[in-house]
């Protein structure tokens, strides 16, 4: 949503503008909001709603090109009741990367377009002439501000603002040293390319940038995705997830390939245009040592805090699931049978103690990463229970009697209402870990009569973050296979009704402690 809304405004010119528009009218909710549920709402509403009143704006053709004025004026109208509703009873804003650059920027933007005479049947919130959007308590512009003064004294930005290179106004296209990289995008960000682009007669129709941006606009019948490309942390999450459970597939040589080399001195990016990170760097080793490919995790020692490790230097926050992940690594790498330096075994410890310390009071984790809480306590309870120390597993069965507290009626978990990636995250929990602890059996049973049913229907919703919530599909998809493929090892959890008797904790057994034998790979 807030992906498309940004080339509704920057980039008019580009094939699919009327399918946008079209898009954004017709996904606005009952109450005036666009996107997922509570302060997750806020960018995806600001940018829509910026979206429509730029292009209600009497100079520009975007109406006319769209086809008419009054939904859209309609649906502007809706969307500045409902920010002006949440901004007055000072919504929580959720901490996605980079809220405090958006936010101010799309608030400004917002004002200005209600500075000027709007479109008659456009109305204001309150009936006024002064009426301006404030922003969220607790938020400025003094961030942005120092941003963009960086970038017009040309002052070189960190690679991880270019994903955010939308938020920084006309002066995005003659910053220094921000170039289109292979397949043409900036920052892995199609309103990032859109922002760099500016006036599209400045370059060739075969230009990278161009191309990229069309070719993802066509993809998708005009509304796009974001972040995009994210080749390494799809194929990361995808192979380290499905060999965890024990899934076996054939992996083409070049694609273990294709993974070693996106190893550098710092570890991988998600994608081009982006800065390597803890987080990828951590799963994609992972997945390379499931391969039987051991690197040695050294690059991870970049990300070393006094706390535990960042996803990246400089970063504001603190996740849960990236420190997971770097368990896995340091993990598997010390169980391979390489020597491993002591420093990596005194990690595993320090990291051991560090998920335990921010483990919830009822046994769950949260990440900054992902909004629900699901995916965090995976990702915890598993490093822990595979890699952790002595004191981990006390800290699993926390985890486990929260999964089985939290089931819903229909066997499925989730945040806001049961999803087949929640629910898989759950029985991940549940199957992959040794903690023997009574009803887990026939929780599982009933996830699994959920995600064979839920997961035909629908992928569910975005829960990833990133400017806004995402999905990222093929990762959820992996997830629901990993989930079901660990139920399967258990008949008596997949038996249809009036087969044999539910399963118990005495006849679903703990699962094997790792081995250091290596899976074949297959030529495809």
């Amino acid at each position: 949503m807030f992906e498309t809304a940004r080339l509704v405004t920057l980039s008019p010119w580009l094939d699919g503008h009327a399918e946008r528009i079209t898009f954004l009218v017709q996904s606005q909710r009952a109450d005036g909001g666009w996107g997922p549920p509570d302060g997750y709402a806020l960018v995806p509403t600001l940018s829509a709603t910026e979206a429509l009143l730029a292009t209600l704006h009497p100079t520009g053709s975007g109406a006319q090109r769209y086809g008419g004025t009054a939904d859209l004026a309609t649906a502007a109208d809706r969307g500045l009741q409902a920010l002006t509703s949440w901004l007055r009873r000072d919504l929580l804003v959720p901490d996605t990367p980079a809220a405090d650059l958006i936010v101010p920027s799309l608030v400004a933007a917002i004002n200005q377009h209600l500075e000027r005479v709007p479109h008659p049947q456009t109305a204001r919130p309150d009936g006024g002439q002064g009426f301006r959007l404030g922003l969220p308590a607790g938020m400025d512009e003094t961030r942005l501000a120092k941003v963009r003064h960086a970038l017009a004294t040309g002052v070189a930005l960190p690679p991880k603002l270019l994903h955010f290179l939308e938020v920084l106004g006309p002066t995005a296209r003659p910053a220094a040293g921000i170039h289109p990289v292979p397949p043409g995008a900036v920052g892995a960000s199609p309103a990032a390319t859109a922002a760099w682009i500016g006036d599209p007669d400045t370059l060739a129709p075969t230009d990278p940038a161009r191309t990229f941006l069309a070719t993802v606009a066509a993809g998708h019948g005009g509304p796009v995705p974001c972040p995009l490309p994210i080749t390494v942390f799809e194929r990361a999450w995808v192979i380290s997830g499905l060999r965890r459970a024990g899934v076996q597939f054939a992996v083409p040589p070049s694609l273990v390939a294709s993974l070693r080399g996106a190893l550098g001195p710092v570890g991988s990016p998600t994608g081009p245009g982006l800065p390597a990170d803890a987080d990828t760097t951590s799963v994609l080793l992972y997945a390379l040592g499931r391969l039987g490919q051991h690197v040695d995790p050294r690059s991870l020692w970049t990300y070393e805090t006094a706390d535990g490790f960042c996803t990246w230097p400089g970063e504001d926050g603190f996740s849960i699931s990236t420190n997971a992940h770097v368990l896995d690594a340091f993990g598997q790498y010390v169980r391979s049978g390489v020597d491993p330096a002591p420093r990596y075994v005194a990690a595993i410890d320090r990291l051991t103690a560090t998920l335990r310390e921010h483990q919830q009071v009822d046994g769950e984790w949260r990440d900054r990463w992902h909004a629900s809480p699901y995916y965090a306590t995976a990702c915890s309870t598993l490093a822990l229970d595979d890699f952790g120390s002595e004191p981990a597993a006390e800290s699993v069965t926390k985890a486990v009697h929260w999964i089985l507290a939290t089931q819903r009626d229909d066997g499925s978990w989730g945040r806001w209402g049961g999803t087949p990636e929640e629910t898989a995250y759950a029985m991940q929990v549940l199957l992959a870990t040794r903690t023997g602890v009574a009803g887990v059996g026939p929780a599982a049973k009933r996830g699994y009569a959920y995600l064979r049913e839920a997961a035909t229907q629908t992928i569910g919703p975005a829960l990833w973050y990133g400017k806004e919530l995402y999905r990222p599909t093929a990762i959820v998809r992996a997830a629901v296979l990993a989930a079901m493929h660990l139920a399967r090892q258990h008949p008596e959890l997949t038996a249809p009704a009036g087969g044999p008797a539910p399963a118990t904790a005495a006849t679903v057994q703990p699962k094997p402690r790792q081995t250091n034998e290596k899976p074949v790979i297959r030529a495809a």
